[in-house]
């Protein structure tokens, strides 16, 4: 695996980041310079409130919305590659019943990519993304360039042995805004094992309290990202006390966007970026 070189992807407070840091921030999600922090525009499985999920058609959607980030889920095929897919099985996001009628509830892991490709994952969303495939986390990340950073969740990893290791060999020299995160904080440590300088985030369905905060900064984690449910200022300022930064998830009404960014998050995970950058004011 080559060296990957550590990268913010978005701007930590200033007096938790040294110098050094701040510097090397990419320069899509600085200050804006009116003095106060950015909130980063991060699009849920792409903008999949207008395109289908996990697409590359709702990854080019979310660019067109100027999201600052793209949000995706990785899976693992039979023979080994790296798809992008939610769900455990494909019934919901495709055609397997068609294609596949015998295997239509087998877990995504039991088939190959070569059989991934043969369906439709766009139909079920709308007839004018007929026929959009399941794409690669290397097309992903070609198809994504520099245009947007991406934040990859590891879905469900114990269902993948190894698949941390993976995710860091496919991402070798991530640019700037690239993050890792998951449920399974058990596979964040193994991910940080494999790739050290990849910054790391945690995702938590319950408000994480000040023993987990305490545990993740420990373990060199950089974002916490819990449901905006559970999410106020007071956590906010906890998890920013403790050097890190704070995502939340997903967020769709501009009510919800407005109490989030009150609260000081500095992130917004979204089906809807281009309404959450209205909300921001552009």
């Amino acid at each position: 695996m080559r060296p990957v070189r550590r990268m913010l992807g978005t701007v930590l407070p200033a007096l938790l980041v040294p110098a050094a840091l701040l510097a090397a921030t990419p320069a899509a999600f600085a200050d804006p310079g009116d003095g106060g922090p950015r909130t980063e525009v991060v699009a849920h499985r792409g903008a999949s409130g207008d395109a289908p999920e996990n697409t590359l058609a709702a990854v080019e959607e979310a660019i067109t919305q100027r999201a600052d980030s793209i949000e995706v889920d990785v899976q693992r095929t039979a023979d080994g590659e790296l798809v992008l897919l939610h769900d455990a099985t494909l019934a919901r996001t495709t055609d397997v019943d068609d294609v596949f009628p015998d295997r239509a509830s087998a877990p995504v892991g039991e088939f190959t990519l070569a059989e991934l490709k043969q369906l439709d994952a766009g139909s079920w969303f709308g007839a004018g993304f007929a026929g959009e495939p399941i794409p690669t986390l290397a097309e992903l990340v070609e198809q994504v360039g520099d245009r947007a950073g991406l934040l990859i969740e590891l879905k469900d990893p114990a269902t993948y042995p190894g698949i941390e290791a993976e995710v860091a060999a496919e991402l070798g020299d991530p640019r700037p805004g690239v993050v890792v995160q998951s449920f399974d904080h058990d596979a964040m440590d193994r991910f940080a094992e494999a790739a050290p300088e990849v910054p790391a985030g945690r995702l938590y369905d319950a408000r994480p309290g000040a023993a987990e905060l305490d545990e993740a900064a420990g373990a060199g984690v950089e974002q916490v990202n819990p449901s905006f449910r559970v999410t106020d200022a007071a956590l906010v300022e906890e998890v920013r006390a403790r050097g890190m930064q704070t995502g939340v998830y997903t967020v769709n009404t501009e009510t919800d966007m407005r109490r989030m960014l009150d609260a000081g998050v500095d992130r917004i995970i979204t089906d809807h970026p281009g309404v959450l950058r209205d909300v921001l004011g552009g």
